[in-house]
């Protein structure tokens, strides 16, 4: 080896990054690299002349020594062989080293040439077995650590994926796709070439896509994330929900690609929509007990049929959305249906929808929503004309629908005691499947509206029993006299309150005076009103006999104490009065103090004592008095000047003020008094209670 051929083999040994040593025959160390020597942990000097068992740990020589015979035996190298030593991790080559052959060439062209004999150049001739083994080795512990937490990294990635049920897919910088995506290709059925040529959108639903395509569109153009929700139809046909998000890749300042990951969502979104029915279940159900209960609390103040019919539809419709009911009673015979019309909320004409249908009386035998419902003492149910014309029967139908738009339709019966009474009706714009659930609650319905009936239809024939009776037992007409003009008023709190106990009552006594009485017997209905005649004609006999009033209250006390119910509460306020003379005498038991009226002053209401109600212990006390030319006396009830928002103490001096305001012509026509004294006293109030009012007025005699 030349000089500079040293030097080479000499700074390649000492500056190489990569460790190299030079082995022989015997498996001796003759060269090594203080490089190699740093890997295997030991010095140069320590390695060089012997063999790798002598220096190097037991695990370290058995793999030198195997690599060292297998590359002498085989004449064959062993490359990138990693090794394992201290901790390190060396990529190691074997190869078989050749020399003394070409040597021996050389010498003998030598030969041949001093010999005069030309032999042509010809390459290096090697013997054909190795003189040692060279090994080069590198350090990639370093290197292999990495890749191991790359590799790590992705198998983590894979579990994530796989254990999300996401699908990964890629697409291009411009949003095209562009790998391949099997596993969302085995969702979709799509074959590579229909994945190339449309990629994830060629099968989201057609009701997704539009929208699906701008939001891709706007976060591919701004470089923002891609985040949302559609249908994917998948390989069967059927459609399942999605949710993707999709991050664009940057190389630098710029995207390179995308990478979007799809969750499966499906059972998310049904588990959502049957919360969602389950909530609305719910709802409904609460929302028809309430109804319920509101219908019970509103029937138990409804007093007429009528009133009945109009709570029933309030809530039916707002409980099940009806645009139509209708509520019909059988007649005594039990062959007709009578529809009856609901009241209408604060009187007034009945709503559109409320008004009278198309017929009002129906036969129990006829084809109908009711006349079935009654005849076979179950609910009725019609989902749609063609479901109504199958159970009723052709044209009959037709001929009974009651509304040209009704579509749907529910019939009821009313049962009371388990008899029919009459029918509940509730029809639809639209066909409508009528739950179990609300079934249960229309039939509760029903239940509740045939006992408020059957209480309606009571009362309804105690009013009239109780009004006729009352109505008998007030005079039919006044006395007419020369030198007096009389007017009366009776107002019932409403047309449908039971009647009360007010009374009023003029009549002639035998000497031509005029006895005057107006009373409240405590109560409503036919008890009150019977109460009533018992105290009024007891007071005719009583006047009859001795007219004086303290002393016809006093047999009216007698009366009560030996006849009457000591909760029995009744008033009167009784006069005897000479019409020629306006004078005469009063005498009042618990009764409202009289409203006296003068042209000349203002009205007043007597200051006197009213005493206590009859059957009360006490002396009754006679007052004497006068009515002069052109005044007025006025007798009334309790209703005139009490309510639920004003007090008797506040009636009466609204009273006085309202008389005092009268006209000088309405003070002087009695008829015309009674009317404005009624009308500006309940003015703004709601009327609870009857009224009665009587006014005794003298009017100027003629010139």
């Amino acid at each position: 080896m030349d000089a500079s051929d040293a030097a080479l083999y000499a700074t390649l040994l000492k500056e190489a990054p990569a460790g190299i040593a030079l082995f022989d025959t015997g498996l001796r160390c003759r060269r090594v690299n203080d490089a190699l020597a740093a890997m295997l942990g030991v010095s140069a000097a320590d390695l060089t002349g012997r063999r790798p068992g002598e220096v190097l740990a037991e695990e370290t020589a058995a793999a030198f020594a195997a690599a060292l015979g297998a590359v002498l035996a085989d004449d064959r190298p062993i490359t990138d062989a990693e090794l394992a030593v201290g901790g390190r991790i060396l990529s190691c080559s074997w190869i078989p080293a050749r020399g003394g052959a070409q040597q021996d060439a050389k010498g003998a062209a030598a030969k041949d040439k001093g010999k005069g004999k030309a032999r042509p150049p010809k390459q290096a001739a090697w013997d054909d077995k190795p003189v040692g083994v060279v090994l080069t080795a590198l350090d990639v512990t370093e290197r292999r650590r990495a890749e191991e937490v790359i590799r790590r990294k992705e198998q983590r990635y894979r579990s994530l994926v796989e254990a999300s049920s996401q699908v990964v897919w890629v697409a291009a910088a411009d949003g095209a796709a562009i790998d391949d995506a099997p596993e969302w290709r085995e969702i979709t059925g799509q074959t590579p070439d229909d994945y190339a040529g449309g990629g994830w959108l060629a099968v989201v639903h057609p009701e997704d896509r539009p929208r699906i395509e701008e939001i891709w569109s706007e976060a591919v153009a701004g470089d923002r994330v891609f985040e949302t929700g559609y249908r994917i139809r998948t390989r069967s046909g059927a459609y399942r929900h999605f949710d993707v998000r999709a991050v664009p890749i940057w190389q630098g300042d710029r995207v390179i690609e995308w990478v979007g990951a799809n969750t499966d969502v499906t059972g998310q979104k049904e588990a959502e929509e049957m919360r969602g029915r389950l909530t609305e279940q719910l709802s409904a159900a609460a929302l028809r007990t309430a109804r319920l209960q509101q219908a019970t609390s509103m029937l138990a103040e409804a007093l007429t049929v009528a009133q009945v019919v109009q709570v029933i539809t309030e809530v039916g419709r707002s409980a099940i959305g009806a645009d139509y009911s209708a509520v019909a009673l059988l007649d005594d015979d039990k062959l007709r249906l009578s529809i009856v019309t609901p009241a209408p909320p604060g009187g007034g004409e009945p709503a559109a929808d409320q008004a009278r249908p198309v017929r009002d009386d129906i036969r129990v035998s006829d084809q109908t929503v009711m006349s079935v419902a009654v005849r076979e003492g179950r609910p009725f149910l019609a989902q749609s004309p063609t479901d109504l014309r199958l159970q009723l029967g052709g044209d009959e139908a037709e001929l009974f629908t009651q509304h040209a738009e009704e579509r749907a339709w529910v019939g009821l019966p009313l049962l009371a005691a388990g008899a029919p009474i009459g029918a509940l009706r509730f029809s639809f714009k639209r066909p409508r499947e009528i739950t179990e659930e609300e079934k249960v609650f229309l039939e509760a319905l029903a239940g509740q509206c045939a006992l408020a009936v059957e209480r309606a239809l009571l009362f309804e024939r105690e009013h009239k029993t109780a009004e006729e009776l009352q109505l008998s037992l007030l005079p039919s007409d006044l006395p007419q006299l020369p030198g007096m003009v009389l007017a009366a008023r009776y107002n019932p709190a409403t047309r449908h309150v039971q009647v009360g106990g007010d009374w009023y009552d003029v009549f002639r006594l035998p000497d031509d005076r005029l006895a005057v009485a107006v009373g409240d017997v405590m109560g409503k209905g036919v008890r009150a009103a019977a109460g009533m005649g018992r105290v009024r004609n007891a007071l005719r006999a009583l006047a009859l006999n001795d007219p004086r009033p303290a002393a016809v209250l006093s047999g009216l006390d007698r009366l009560f104490s030996a006849t009457e119910d000591e909760e029995q509460f009744t008033t009167v306020a009784y006069a005897v009065i000479d019409p020629e003379t306006g004078r005469g005498a009063f005498s009042n038991a618990g009764h409202p103090p009289p409203l006296l009226i003068s042209p000349d002053a203002d009205a007043r209401v007597s200051t006197r004592e009213p005493g206590t109600p009859l059957g009360w212990p006490s002396q009754r006390q006679q007052t004497s008095f006068s009515i002069e030319t052109g005044n007025t006396v006025v007798f009334y009830s309790d209703g005139l000047v009490e309510n639920r928002r004003r007090g008797v103490d506040a009636g009466l001096e609204e009273l006085a003020t309202v008389a005092t305001d009268a006209p000088p012509e309405v003070v002087g026509d009695p008829e015309r008094l009674v009317d404005f004294l009624v009308d500006r006293m309940l003015a703004g109030y709601e009327q609870v209670d009857d009224v009665t009012v009587l006014a005794l007025h003298v009017p100027p005699k003629s010139p």
